[in-house]
């Protein structure tokens, strides 16, 4: 492998499930700072970026806010990039986030994962601004998560679908696999895409969405990770137990 000059941790599933840090992975991630610049993504869009923080930084790791990568606020950056407003089909928390920029007549209806306002009131409205006129953009559209409970949930994907079968359009992705997002992080770091790897528990949006926008990517077997990952076309660079493994292979 070309040599590695910096690293982008996936969050949930790789460095903590639910309310409990991947054993070992703080004092993983602290030694390794102190080698390579390192960024923390998440696709996570239930809580706030601060929130995020918060729970890392409770973990016992050391994350700055420029070091953190989220969904929601690619999206919102992307949101007033365009002077665009929004329809959001989000937890309450969440769309408190984007309360400056919401709409009953949007340029875009924004959907992540909503939790319990995934219901027909809510994804209805989004229907109709939709079929009024409005773009799709899926925050992030990842099939399912490792829940607090320690089972796999339904994530986005399966409304963002719904609605796109509904509505005949197309979401465009802001999170994890974009590349775009990929590469936010990557130019924070000053490095090139091939000099950074990606560790990450979804073999979709994590090590395809990495690999597709340059990056080397290992895969650990924590989180959301299937056993049948290991069996598709897309072939990790590094497969690990857990994000420990780093110290070996680095």
């Amino acid at each position: 492998m070309q040599k590695i000059k910096g690293l982008i941790f996936d969050i949930g599933g790789v460095l903590y499930v639910g309310d409990n840090a991947i054993t070992g992975a703080v004092e993983t991630v602290t030694t390794l700072q102190k080698r390579y610049p390192v960024r923390c993504v998440t696709n996570t869009t239930r809580r706030l970026p601060a929130t995020m923080l918060q729970k890392l930084n409770g973990f016992g790791f050391d994350v700055k806010e420029k070091e953190l990568f989220t969904a929601l606020n690619a999206t919102r950056d992307f949101l007033y990039a365009q002077q665009a407003t929004a329809l959001t089909v989000l937890t309450n928390e969440a769309e408190l986030y984007f309360a400056e920029l919401q709409s009953a007549q949007p340029d875009y209806v924004v959907v992540g994962d909503a939790h319990t306002n995934f219901d027909y009131p809510h994804l209805n409205r989004a229907f109709r601004a939709l079929m009024d006129g409005a773009e799709l953009i899926a925050a992030a559209k990842n099939k399912y998560f490792k829940d607090d409970d320690g089972v796999l949930s339904m994530d986005a994907g399966g409304f963002i679908a719904a609605l796109e079968f509904a509505t005949g359009k197309k979401a465009e992705i802001i999170g994890k696999p974009s590349k775009t997002f990929f590469h936010l992080a990557i130019s924070s770091m000053g490095l090139k895409p091939h000099e950074v790897l990606m560790i990450g528990d979804d073999i979709e949006a994590d090590i395809k969405g990495a690999q597709d926008a340059g990056l080397k990517a290992a895969l650990v077997k924590t989180g959301k990770f299937q056993e049948e990952d290991l069996h598709r076309e897309i072939k990790p660079d590094i497969i690990l137990d857990s994000v420990n493994g780093l110290l070996e292979v680095l």
